[in-house]
């Protein structure tokens, strides 16, 4: 399994822009080849800060995911100019 965690510092005032193309961005993601899930969370207390959760069957499958026409759109395109910054971690978990 490949684990994912991307967190979002939000510019101030795009919170709810930053928030509806994630949302946008989680249900087409959640229909992909390979996902198992993806979830946002705001972090307690802070409009701005964001994690977003994503897991998936492999890591051939995220690249797909990477290299999909949704996450060019979606992310590149219209989320990260929204972001004061990010940083993504991504992690292939052992098999138990």
């Amino acid at each position: 399994m490949f684990l994912t965690i991307a967190h979002y510092t939000i510019s101030a005032g795009n919170e709810r822009s930053v928030l509806e193309l994630v949302s946008e961005l989680e249900a087409v993601s959640r229909e992909e080849e390979g996902c198992i899930s993806f979830d946002a969370y705001l972090k307690t207390g802070d409009s701005q800060q964001l994690v977003l959760l994503e897991r998936y069957e492999s890591a051939a499958d995220f690249e797909s995911h990477r290299a999909s026409p949704h996450f060019e759109r979606l992310v590149l395109g219209r989320i990260v100019p929204l972001l004061a910054a990010r940083t993504v971690e991504s992690f292939t978990l052992p098999e138990v």
